[in-house]
């Protein structure tokens, strides 16, 4: 017996992901995102620390999903680096579960988390963008990769010791983080518009 035709066509998962993490907006509405989420930390670095944490939970639950559809959307990525950018939005959305959890921490604890998802990200993007040679736009992940370890090596070893400090230092990093994913929309619309169309 035959599926009834709905009138729309049959789409795998996979090529969905794939479509959509290829897509320049999809790095757009990330950067975009990302770059008011450290405005925000910027503009009011005074506000309570359960504030901070919840900005700074959900920016790593969008970092989770991010990390995961754009797993897919690379085509010239082997299994190992997929499974490696699963495994990152995975430890993104843990982290964010753990800071929107528990919002009453510690500004150290709180550090500690973010602090450990930036260099673990970083090194694992390094790693991927080393050994995956076609991978699209493989300098510019290098320089990300290198950005997060330094945020990640600042605020481990840097004693922030207020929630404003943190905010600043977060806030920092988010800005910088968010105008890198712009210009990396930016590369991708030029790449598809200077494509030959078949």
């Amino acid at each position: 017996m035959t599926p009834p035709d709905t009138g729309y066509p049959a789409t795998d998962p996979e090529d969905l992901l794939a479509g959509v993490g290829r897509s320049w907006l999809w790095p757009l509405g990330w950067g975009v995102f990302t770059l008011v989420a450290g405005v925000i930390m910027l503009s009011w670095p005074e506000e309570t620390l359960r504030v901070l944490a919840i900005i700074i939970g959900l920016q790593l639950l969008g970092t989770g999903l991010w990390r995961f559809v754009t797993a897919f959307s690379h085509d010239r990525a082997d299994g190992g680096s997929r499974v490696l950018y699963i495994l990152l939005s995975l430890l993104a959305v843990l982290a964010g579960v753990l800071v929107l959890r528990h919002q009453l921490q510690t500004v150290g604890v709180l550090a500690l988390i973010v602090g450990a998802y930036w260099l673990i990200g970083g090194l694992v993007t390094a790693f991927v963008a080393i050994g995956s040679r076609g991978l699209p736009h493989r300098g510019l992940l290098l320089f990300l990769a290198g950005l997060g370890v330094v945020a990640g090596i600042v605020v481990l070893a840097y004693p922030v010791g207020t929630a404003v400090a943190l905010a600043r230092l977060l806030g920092l990093w988010l800005v910088l983080l968010g105008g890198f994913e712009l210009i990396v929309a930016v590369a991708m619309r030029i790449s598809s518009r200077s494509r030959p169309r078949g």
